[in-house]
């Protein structure tokens, strides 16, 4: 059984869930946004809560569960539709079990989530409903931990992503992840499946780079290794960067080594915007506006065959950004002739998108059915090996 990867269509917004090559297909959803609209079945906006659930386990109780969840940092179209379709609270008082199936709120068994995040997100706009309803979960499962000396189970797990501010996570050592380190598996399962390099969020910098920091897109940045088969010993990797912007990719090019940020698979930041890359707006400048080389060379680190995904609408010729169509040729530039650029808003067909489905090979990342869509399988890359390089 190979891993998969599928990205949802959810106009600009992130919604990917990892379902890794163990036998519990081991289950880690990055992000959220399911808008009203989805949910309407006389809307054609995509069912994104549906393909969500057919893709997900139930419990020995029959929940519909993942078994982890990232919120890569509080923008509305990263965690909406959170608290109607995700139960937030002690399992013990999951208040769903005589529900349809398809009317059961998903429980998450382990959460990922950054304080530092929430605090530079929150300088420049008030946290959405759903986010602070992702806060609230966070802070409860926090406290569960303190109390219980983190011994928790399901519904109660929580691991921090990056240190806080002024020694806020310094009595959190069990569950906290420091920037720069790497961690294996997901809620305490398939250690040997996956090994997770947090690259972001950064720690808490100066009055003036914590001004930018807030304004720039400031998320969790992960770069995965996902072992791609259950027999095999080759991994695959796997970039996700959130919203995050130009200043914060130009620190991970002075802070890490190139190796750090190679892919297979990127999902290009902030729904493929300029601003990921470059300091100039599109919209001002166009043509003129000039790459920032130390932002593309943390994000030029595609491997032989590699694909990026852009979850955004379909990407036309104008000044809007994101999506942007410069970036759009920028990131084509980097995959050269034997890497594929792809767009949620577009595939199979711009008017009736639906879920990017990748699967893990020996040598990267394949196009695979979605289960919605009709079949297409490509794959561009030589094999190569070596596990966790």
């Amino acid at each position: 059984m190979a891993a998969k990867i599928s990205f949802f269509p959810v106009d600009n917004g992130d919604m990917t869930l990892l379902r890794l090559a163990d036998s519990n297909a081991t289950s880690l959803l990055i992000d959220c946004k399911i808008r009203s609209a989805a949910d309407d079945t006389e809307d054609s906006t995509p069912n994104v809560a549906k393909e969500l659930r057919d893709r997900l386990k139930s419990d020995n109780n029959n929940r519909p569960y993942v078994d982890a969840m990232l919120l890569s940092h509080p923008d509305e179209d990263h965690c909406l539709g959170l608290e109607k379709h995700f139960w937030l609270g002690s399992l013990s008082d999951y208040p769903d079990d005589k529900k349809p199936q398809s009317e059961k709120r998903i429980v998450i068994r382990q959460i990922w989530s950054s304080p530092m995040v929430f605090r530079r997100v929150s300088k420049d706009h008030p946290l959405c409903n759903d986010a602070k309803a992702f806060n609230n979960e966070a802070r409860r499962r926090i406290k569960i931990n303190k109390d219980n000396s983190f011994s928790v189970g399901d519904g109660d797990k929580i691991l921090i992503m990056g240190e806080d501010e002024n020694g806020k996570t310094d009595d959190l050592t069990p569950i906290l992840i420091k920037t720069g380190e790497e961690f294996t598996g997901i809620n305490d399962q398939a250690s040997g499946y996956l090994a997770s390099l947090l690259l972001a969020p950064i720690s808490m910098q100066d009055d003036e780079m914590e001004e930018k920091l807030s304004k720039n897109g400031s998320s969790v940045i992960i770069n995965f290794k996902i072992k791609s088969s259950e027999f095999g010993s080759n991994v695959s990797r796997f970039l996700a960067g959130g919203d995050a912007g130009v200043d914060i990719w130009e620190r991970i090019s002075d802070e890490f080594q190139p190796s750090d940020t190679e892919y297979d698979l990127l999902l290009a930041p902030h729904h493929c915007s300029w601003r990921t890359l470059s300091h100039d707006s599109w919209s001002e400048k166009g043509e003129n506006a000039e790459v920032s080389k130390k932002a593309r060379k943390a994000l030029e680190q595609a491997r032989y065959g590699a694909f990026t995904v852009s979850s955004s609408k379909p990407i036309v010729d104008d000044d809007n950004d994101p999506p942007c169509i410069r970036a759009r040729r920028e990131y084509r530039l980097i995959l050269g002739n034997s890497g594929i650029f792809k767009c949620t808003g577009e595939e199979p067909t711009k008017s009736k998108p639906a879920p990017l489905e990748f699967e893990t090979t020996g040598s990267g990342f394949k196009l695979a059915m979605a289960l919605s869509a009709a079949a297409t399988v490509t794959s561009c890359s030589p094999p190569r090996a070596g596990a966790w390089r």
